[in-house]
């Protein structure tokens, strides 16, 4: 018993020096991993090793993307599947996309990657050639090396000190535990003493975790907090457990990326380098040389570039406050910390002592963005605008920040060359030698500079035709070539013979085959020409392949004698040709399309219109209404001005009350899909967009809409529609008395702004009850559509009465042909009701001439038109992503043997027509490509006409000259030039000018052959 006791003692003493030891070495264990993160690194490297990705063919089963963040939501990760959703629906198809592992898919935290400091949109050409890009920010450091150390040192004083402690090479960035104690301590302080500071514990790394993926860039709970330091400690030890590499992109992440607020004129502000240019002024280059040098003769350079971005580094925690209301707080912190930073020895006395005194002079107000040149970007701005509307992206500010490559059709080289010798032709020197001046083109002392040109050239390809060049001189935000509404003079001829060649195809498929018996039987109105020529060819030819009739169609003659006045657009009107020598001569359709004779085509139109009038009578009209025929000769459309009479049955008053409710409701039905779904205003824009805007027509339209709108708002009204328009107070106050809704009929209103009535109606039901639908419109407009065709029938008036009739009948006839007219690419709504939109009065634009002129390349297909092919999401990135533009087949839109035809008239016009300077067309070794095309001056004017047709005045609103043209079996394009008043009387070019230039722009274009 005596041996037990000491026994019992030596082993109490051994278990306590045994608990100890395990507590000291659990304790040194404890304080190692605190300062040195051993196994943090082993875990945390092992799980990353796990969240990894790649990128495999075809649509992802296993991807996700992020919720929330304002860098994912800049930079748009967090809206990709809605933008790859759109750009389906549009053709295209994913090819590529990223595969999540399952530990990155399940992960409650963001993605771990390596992320980027700098992102953006950017645009390459066919070539990978760079058209654009805009990378956010746009002053960053490339790495550690490069940034000034002097810089690294005040960063990590100020918030980090022990982020690059090279003892410890594997240590979490994502807490640091003396900060966090003070944080813990300054928190319970705070507690008891409510104005206590209570600095945040964020280190660098968490920081980044926070103002990039926490919502609103803020930590908002706990588990917010926990969740930042999750992602901070994996993300850290991706290259590893030694993780100094990672630590040292910290710093580079947080100087690149850190958020300074947003500045007005340009937006959210971030990183140093956008903070020191946005907030100072200061080139970032210059400031990184200014801290980099040493010596006397730069210290108060030095010292004041330091100070200002020392201010920055300290902003970041306030920067909303510290940045505009807070600059005198700001400057208060900012000495405060050149003191601490000096007494740490972080800087030196002098550049404490220079840099205490002075000021920092924050920018404020508005910030005026760097002038650029809208012509070196209209290609870019373009295919950014045709994004915007495949992404659903509300501005070109969020687009141009989206992590996304994007390679079109452009050719940038060519792009460039061109837009250059645009540009250089706009001077004397630049124009002559490109041979712009001579007969019918720029006179001796004409000025260049006036003038705008464009150029737009595509390629056809097997399963699209692929924009290659779209440019033009004009340096402002505006495109000429499509979004102008334009006179493009005889373009409108190539328009208006393919529509009369459609509707020969069309009596070709009626009537082929048929034997005389029943040729004979067929009851053709007076004045449809079309109808009684077919049927008249078909008795001599009845089984005529369709090939043949074109053919024959083309040799049918006009008169082009300008004597004859024309009823046409509510009025009497003449017109001249070009050429006086062509005045008494009797040509065929295609001598006149290939010398452009203006009176061969007002004389084919008025027979497309009486074609379609007939269509309209045939509808239900017959035996309502008698229109007896002009005094014309139909074989060679001469003869005295038209007059036509009228008359109805009155004992069948009935039939013409359900032919005015049949007839009334398919027009509304046409004008409803018209409207549908537009905004009030929209919808009287569309209105307007539609005629071309003259006080008169705009008055009655405001006044027929808005009928108890005060003469204000009248007035406000005309000034935005016509801002240049020489309009007084005066002269306002009589159209607004004079168009008051009470003084005109519906019919009278439609009558005399060129607008079909029951439109009018519908506008201005839709303005008042925009979310109308069809039955209540039918509903609502069963009085008028009964008043837009009844009362024409009165017999009171037989002068008006005829009067309104053949305008209506022409009205509704332009409506048909303005159908025809859009299926081929036509970009406006509506033409102007009158023979002239044969010479161009209804207006187009460069290219929608440019994809008719593909139809007819591509043999009657109406190909999709491709400038974006592929795009790029978030490359490198867990939600990379891969498009291709993958457009559907063409549509038959033309039969081939009518393309066939005017391919032939279009070489025609180059080979001994109007274009004949491109006669050798273009050669390669050797090797000539074929050219055609058809020319267009446009002389767009005010006019003003008597009763009798005499022209009363003329004013010269817009001069342009044009030319559509194909080259060999894979070019299309146009060429344009434009000049408007008050510089439009100054100029006589012709579209002998636009044909030159095509010509000197040929060498450049690096066409290859056929």
């Amino acid at each position: 018993m005596g041996n037990t006791l000491p026994l019992f003692h030596a082993l109490k003493n051994r278990s306590l020096l045994i608990l100890l030891v395990l507590v000291a070495v659990t304790g040194w264990m404890v304080i190692d991993e605190l300062r040195s993160s051993w196994l943090q690194a082993h875990y945390f490297a092992s799980l990353a090793r796990r969240l990894d990705y790649k990128l495999e063919k075809g649509p992802s089963p296993s991807i996700r993307f992020p919720k929330a963040g304002p860098y994912d939501e800049r930079l748009g990760y967090g809206r990709i599947q809605e933008y790859t959703n759109s750009l389906i629906n549009h053709g295209f198809i994913v090819t590529e996309q990223v595969r999540m592992s399952p530990a990155l898919l399940e992960s409650k935290l963001a993605p771990i990657y390596e992320e980027k400091d700098q992102a953006g949109l950017t645009l390459l050409d066919r070539h990978q050639q760079l058209l654009y890009a805009f990378l956010s920010p746009m002053r960053v450091y490339r790495n550690f090396d490069v940034i000034p150390k002097i810089l690294v040192d005040t960063l990590l004083f100020v918030e980090d000190k022990e982020l690059l402690d090279s003892r410890y090479p594997t240590r979490n960035p994502a807490v640091n535990w003396s900060r966090l104690d003070r944080a813990l301590f300054d928190q319970a302080l705070h507690v008891i003493h409510r104005q206590h500071n209570t600095p945040g514990a964020s280190t660098l790394a968490t920081q980044i975790e926070k103002y990039r993926h926490s919502p609103e860039g803020r930590t908002l709970s706990i588990h917010e907090k926990f969740l930042q330091m999750d992602s901070a400690s994996i993300r850290s030890y991706l290259q590893g457990r030694n993780n100094m590499a990672s630590r040292r992109q910290i710093v580079v992440a947080y100087l690149n990326t850190v958020p300074l607020t947003a500045r007005m004129g340009y937006g959210e502000v971030s990183g140093l380098g956008d903070g020191m240019w946005m907030w100072y002024g200061r080139d970032f280059d210059e400031f990184n040389h200014l801290l980099q040098r040493q010596g006397d003769e730069s210290l108060q350079q030095r010292a004041e570039a330091y100070k200002q971005a020392l201010s920055l580094i300290i902003a970041q925690r306030r920067p909303s406050y510290f940045l505009r209301e807070g600059a005198p707080v700001l400057a208060r912190m900012t000495d405060h910390y050149l003191r601490l930073l000096g007494a740490a020895h972080v800087i030196s006395p002098a550049l404490q002592k220079a840099a205490l005194p002075m000021p920092l002079p924050l920018r404020q107000g508005l910030l005026v963005p760097q002038a650029n040149s809208f012509v070196s970007h209209k290609a870019a701005n373009l295919l950014r605008n045709d994004l915007l509307s495949l992404l659903h992206v509300p501005n070109l500010y969020v687009l141009d920040r989206i992590d996304l490559n994007v390679k079109t059709t452009l050719d940038a080289n060519v792009q460039r060359v061109v837009t250059d010798l645009l540009r250089q032709v706009q001077s004397p020197a630049g124009a002559r030698a490109a041979g712009l001046y001579g007969h019918n083109m720029l006179g001796e002392n004409d000025d260049p500079q006036r003038l705008s040109f464009s150029f737009t050239l595509f390629e056809r390809s097997s399963h699209a035709n692929l924009l290659r060049v779209q440019t033009d001189d004009l340096d402002e935000p505006f495109d000429i070539n499509s979004g102008a509404r334009l006179n493009l003079g005889s373009t409108a001829k190539l328009r208006t013979l393919i529509t009369y060649l459609e509707i020969m195809t069309r009596l070709h498929q009626s009537y082929a085959g048929m034997n005389q018996r029943d040729l004979q039987k067929i009851q053709a109105g007076s004045q449809d020409t079309l109808t009684r020529w077919a049927l008249s060819y078909f008795s001599q030819n009845p089984h005529s392949r369709l090939q043949d009739m074109l053919e024959a169609a083309m040799a049918r003659t006009y008169s082009g004698d300008p004597a004859e006045a024309f009823f046409t657009g509510g009025g009497l009107q003449k017109f001249k040709n070009f050429e006086p020598e062509k005045d008494n001569g009797i040509m065929t359709v295609r001598e006149g399309f290939q010398h452009s004779v203006n009176l061969i085509f007002v004389r084919l139109m008025r027979d497309i219109v009486h074609h379609y009038e007939a269509q309209t009578v045939s509808s239900g009209i017959v035996g309502l209404v008698k229109i007896a025929p002009s005094d014309h000769n139909t074989a060679t459309g001469t003869g005295a001005a038209e007059t036509g009479e009228v008359s109805v049955n009155p004992s069948q008053l009935n039939q013409l009350s359900l032919f005015a409710d049949r007839e009334g409701r398919k027009f509304l039905l046409r004008f409803y899909k018209k409207y549908k779904g537009k905004s009030p205003d929209e919808t009287v824009q569309t209105l307007i967009d539609g005629i071309h805007a003259r006080p008169k027509n705009l008055a009655l339209i405001f006044r027929s809409v808005e009928p108890e709108a005060s003469f204000s708002q009248f007035t406000t009204f005309m000034y935005q529609q016509l801002p240049e328009a020489e309009l007084d107070k005066k002269s306002l106050q009589v159209l607004y008395d004079q168009f008051a809704v009470e003084k005109y009929s519906l019919m009278d209103r439609g009558y005399l702004a060129g607008i079909h009535p029951l439109e009018l109606w519908l506008v201005g039901y839709l303005f008042h009850h925009p979310k109308a639908t069809l039955t209540q419109l039918v509903k609502a407009s069963d009085q008028q559509r009964q008043d837009v065709y009844q009362w024409l029938f009165k017999s009171h008036n037989r002068k008006a009465q005829e009067s309104r009739i053949r305008q209506m009948l022409e009205l509704e006839a332009f409506q048909m042909i303005a159908a025809d007219w859009r299926r081929l690419g036509y970009p406006f709504e509506a033409l102007t009701p009158s023979y002239a939109t044969a010479l161009g009065a209804s207006g187009d634009r460069p290219d929608s001439l440019a994809e008719l002129m593909g139809i007819i390349v591509n043999k009657g297909l109406l190909m999709p038109i491709v400038e974006l092919q592929d795009l790029q999401f978030a490359k490198g990135t867990p939600y990379e992503t891969h498009l291709i533009n993958q457009p559907a087949a063409g549509v038959r839109v033309v039969p081939v043997e009518v393309t066939d035809v005017v391919r032939r008239s279009l070489i025609d016009v180059v080979q001994g027509g109007t274009g004949i300077r491109l006669k050798d067309g273009v050669g390669e070794n050797g090797q000539v490509i074929e050219i055609g095309g058809k020319t267009g001056t446009g002389d767009q004017r005010f006019v003003t006409y008597a009763p009798n047709g005499k022209l009363i005045s003329s004013r010269a609103v817009n001069r342009s000259a044009t030319f559509v043209f194909l080259i060999g079996d894979r070019f299309f394009g146009t060429v344009t030039s434009t000049v408007h008043e008050p510089y439009a009387a100054d100029y006589k070019f012709t579209s002998a000018m636009t044909v030159q230039l095509l010509k000197s722009l040929l060498p450049v274009l690096e066409l290859p052959p056929s």
